[in-house]
């Protein structure tokens, strides 16, 4: 981000997903670390997030320590495993997000007014994004909505079934990277969870600390 140093709430967040997935590679697989350690670690990170990235007053999680913008990227907390979808603060989290960065129903990365970038002028709703909300509706068992925004992002592929990175809901039509890997991956991952009750983003969720209070 251009606009400043921050401590950012995804990133501490990645770097928890670093100490779980190392401490389960020696706990499921066998392999050699100083498992006591990460644990610790892991610990410590969860605890900073969830004291530092929480805000009480939007009542959410929120892009960056002390602030009060919101991010897309806070969709994938449950996903990750770093809450459990049932925690209250992942679902009051997905609530502030649809009301605040949710554009003719398409999810913004962030409101660049709220986030100085660096960058003019303002971007369309990132469909990466919008696919990881589809993923946060299925884990908090709103499987209607879920499908309903799946096919509504299906609806914006063009004749050879591709997407691009963006889409801008006032011109209606695609921008950015054309095709866009990041778009296809997410759209994948999310026919696969609506396909079945044990999807990637369930999987990735069930192994999890205890939520907090």
């Amino acid at each position: 981000m251009r606009g400043g140093k921050r401590h950012f709430t995804h990133s501490r967040l990645m770097c928890w997903v670093a100490f779980d997935r190392a401490v389960k590679a020696v706990e499921g697989f066998g392999l050699e670390g100083p498992i006591g350690r990460w644990r610790a670690i892991r610990e410590q990170i969860h605890d900073d997030i969830c004291r530092h990235g929480w805000n009480e007053a939007k009542r959410s999680f929120v892009q960056y320590y002390g602030g009060s913008a919101l991010d897309a990227s806070l969709l994938l907390m449950a996903q990750v495993g770093f809450l459990p979808a049932a925690d209250p603060r992942f679902a009051s989290t997905v609530e502030a997000i649809e009301r605040e960065l949710r554009v003719d129903g398409l999810v913004l990365r962030y409101r660049s007014n709220e986030t100085p970038d660096g960058l003019e002028g303002d971007e369309g709703a990132f469909l990466a994004c919008t696919f990881w909300l589809v993923d946060a509706y299925l884990m908090l068992g709103r499987r209607d909505d879920a499908l309903a925004l799946f096919e509504q992002l299906l609806a914006l592929r063009n004749d050879l079934g591709l997407l691009s990175e963006e889409y801008h809901p006032r011109l209606k039509r695609q921008l950015g990277n054309f095709p866009q890997a990041f778009s296809h991956i997410a759209l994948i991952n999310s026919a696969h969870n609506l396909i079945s009750a044990h999807g990637p983003a369930e999987d990735r969720g069930a192994d999890h600390l205890p939520p907090g209070p």
